[in-house]
């Protein structure tokens, strides 16, 4: 009864919301955030990054490196801030669906399979839909500055047109992929 009592309880609730948004914010953001780090700096670098962007048929490569590298190291951290929560998940939704259609769609559902599935990037994906719809919760700087559009319909909007829009034109006038012979 006591437990029951709590877990109604409207502070519980927001606690706990706050607390979700505040675990998924960070782990997304600081996920993200490596992504286009180990672009940068591991690896075959920004070079090597951009060698494969080019094989995927993503040209000029080295452009595209830059763009996904420094768009997923500043997504990242506005999401891990909760600053600007909307645009940072636009960031993440719009460089997963790019991952998606290059990369990742013709090899299956999990990341386990050869060529790496889609698994992995409709989760990071979705997460920047949701969190573009929650908002960063009480615990953020977005928060603290009183910005209200950054979470509902709007925020969700920003997420998903930024995001999914974005990718589609970048693709539209980017995308060059090897015609295959038969």
């Amino acid at each position: 009864m006591i437990l029951a009592e709590a877990i109604n309880s409207p502070v519980f609730n927001e606690t706990g919301l706050d607390l979700g948004l505040l675990i998924l914010r960070v782990v997304v953001g600081l996920t993200i955030a490596a992504h286009g780090y180990n672009h940068i700096f591991r690896g075959g670098k920004i070079q090597g990054t951009a060698g494969w962007f080019a094989s995927l048929g993503m040209k000029p490569g080295i452009l595209h490196a830059w763009l996904a590298s420094i768009t997923e190291l500043a997504a990242g951290l506005l999401l891990a801030l909760g600053l600007l929560t909307p645009l940072g998940a636009a960031g993440v939704v719009g460089t997963m669906a790019v991952a998606f259609v290059t990369n990742h769609r013709k090899n299956g559902f999990f990341i386990f399979r050869p060529g790496e599935g889609w698994e992995y990037v409709n989760v990071l994906m979705c997460a920047g839909l949701a969190l573009g719809a929650l908002g960063p919760g009480q615990w953020s700087i977005d928060n603290a500055l009183g910005l209200e559009w950054v979470s509902g319909p709007i925020g969700f909007a920003i997420a998903a047109i930024g995001g999914l829009g974005g990718a589609a034109l970048l693709l539209l006038f980017f995308w060059r992929p090897e015609k295959k012979t038969a």
